[in-house]
This record gives structure tokens, sequence and C-alpha cells, in this order.
């Protein structure tokens, strides 16, 4: 029995062995969408961590990708369904080179299924007791600019309009609450910027994942032109159609400006009219990856 699976072979049927990240990605891709090239490891292969037939089989599908620099990200099963989103309660490890070290980041992953956080956050949610662990493996997108999308306003619900946040860089600095992005509301019908706020953007990190100062002259200019944020929100709208439901979405812009969606959920951080005081869609995505201080 295999115990991994190209990104392309999965479809959400595949959901409870591969977990929902690759099963997403799986379904971007038979969509059409531009996404990373990777592989998926099975939930099944977290429970044989010693057995070197499943760190085989890892290394040759990284051998067949070509050994680029890849990410390799936590998959749960039952995790960014419609009612939870367990973004930022398992690890990720970006700009990961060579075999080994995309076998240790692959059982990194495995154990942060039972770190402290994840597991409050499950008994939070009610979720199982005894979860099992996919993990992806993509590609690295050496992204000049990346960031976060919903396909509705995730303050009130409003499906007209998509709410696009950006910085420069990999999207470390926005998870980790070291920036406040750029912030955009786009007409999903029209196309039309409805507002633009830019953040200062003060630090950003590039490849290799190092961390670098921004230059004061583009901390505050927008990092997204009219161009870029219409490519983006025509994905958004495929991206919606194609799973029926208003999606969360994180997209990386390549230093050759090529677009790729790194994952899709569906949103459920929108919150009712009547709930209380809005948070501003910044404050949502870095309350999603937990790192929301309040």
């Amino acid at each position: 029995m295999t115990h991994t699976a190209q990104l392309a072979e999965l479809r959400r049927a595949d959901e409870p062995r591969f977990g929902g990240k690759s099963a997403n990605l799986g379904e971007l891709i038979a969509a059409g969408i531009p996404v990373p090239p990777g592989f998926a490891v099975a939930a099944t292969a977290h429970r044989r961590v010693g057995d070197e037939p499943v760190r085989a089989e890892i290394s040759r599908r990284y051998a067949a990708l070509g050994e680029p620099p890849v990410a390799v990200r936590s998959s749960a099963v039952g995790e960014d369904s419609a009612d939870a989103s367990f973004a930022g309660q398992q690890e990720s490890y970006l700009w990961m080179c060579g075999a080994d070290r995309v076998w240790d980041a692959v059982r990194d992953c495995w154990a942060s299924l039972h770190s402290r956080e994840a597991l409050a956050y499950r008994a939070r949610m009610g979720g199982p007791e005894e979860p099992a662990m996919g993990v992806t493996v993509q590609a690295m997108v050496d992204a000049a600019v990346s960031g976060v999308m919903f396909t509705c306003n995730p303050v009130n619900g409003d499906p007209s309009t998509v709410a696009v946040n950006a910085s420069w860089g990999l999207g470390t600095a926005v998870v980790g609450g070291e920036v406040t992005p750029d912030e955009y509301r786009v007409s999903k019908v029209t196309g039309e910027v409805i507002r633009r706020t830019i953040g200062p953007k003060a630090i950003e990190y590039v490849r290799g994942a190092a961390r670098s100062d921004v230059p004061a002259e583009r901390q505050k200019v927008a990092c997204l032109d009219e161009e870029q944020l219409g490519a983006l929100v025509e994905v958004a709208r495929r991206v919606e159609r194609h799973f029926g439901s208003h999606q969360d979405i994180e997209w990386a812009l390549d230093r050759d400006g090529s677009l790729f969606v790194l994952q899709s959920r569906p949103v459920t951080a929108v919150r009712k009219r009547d709930a209380g005081p809005a948070r501003s869609a910044v404050e949502i995505v870095m309350g999603r990856f937990g790192a929301d201080r309040r």
C-alpha cells in the first residue's frame, strides 16, 4: 500500500485519507487553478513514523519533483471544514531543501498534531481525541507579494466583494502579526476597487525564509496594482465557483509576476451583523492563524 500521491491525483473524496489541505489542492488543480506542484503524504503514514519504507517513498516523491525547495504543511483529516479552520494549529515548514530535511519536516508536522495549542483547539471545537494527520509537500514559490483573500467580506458576509490582504515577500510576516498588510475591497461584479488601505509593511520574509527590513521608500507603497488585483479577483471567482461556497484563499505572486494559489478553505470567520463590534479583516486574518493578541 502506498502512503503518498501526487496532489494532482487527489479529489475531495480523498480527504479522509490525505486531509483537507491536500484534497482541496487536488480539486484546485483539476479546476485549472495555478497551484505549485507537489505531493501528499497519507494520514496512515504518521502511525508508521519508524517505518523506513515510508521515508523511502517520500524521498522518491521528492526526487520525482526535482528536489526543489519545498513547503511542508500539515493536512489534518477534518481540518478546514465549513465548521472549523485549523489554520495555525499545526506546523508548516518553508524552504526545506534535501530529502533528509523534508523527512524531518514531515515528522515535525506529525508531532504538531499533539501540541498543546492543537489539543486545546480540538477540545474547544469538539474534535476527535485520536486525530489523523496527512502532510502536504509543495514546491516553494519565491514570493514577491503574498497574502490572503476572502470571496466575501469576512466582517459582515457581503457576497458581492472580495477582500484581499497583501504584503511584501512570503506570508510569514502577516501570519506572525509582524506587519499590518495592505487591505483591499474589490467588487466581485465590476472589479472596481471599493476601498484601499495601505499598511506599514516594514518587514518581509524572502528566499530561504530570511527576515529582512523593507526599505523606507517601499513600506507605504501599495504592493498590488490594478492588473494584479484583477487577476486575484478572477481567481477568487473561479475558486468559489468550483467549491460552491465562500472561500478563504492563500496566494502568492512570484518574482516573475505569476500567481499561485497555495491553499483554499471554506470561510468560517464571518461575523453576523448583530454579533457585536466588528473586527477588521486584518484582525480576522491574524486571528485565524493564532496571531490575534486580543
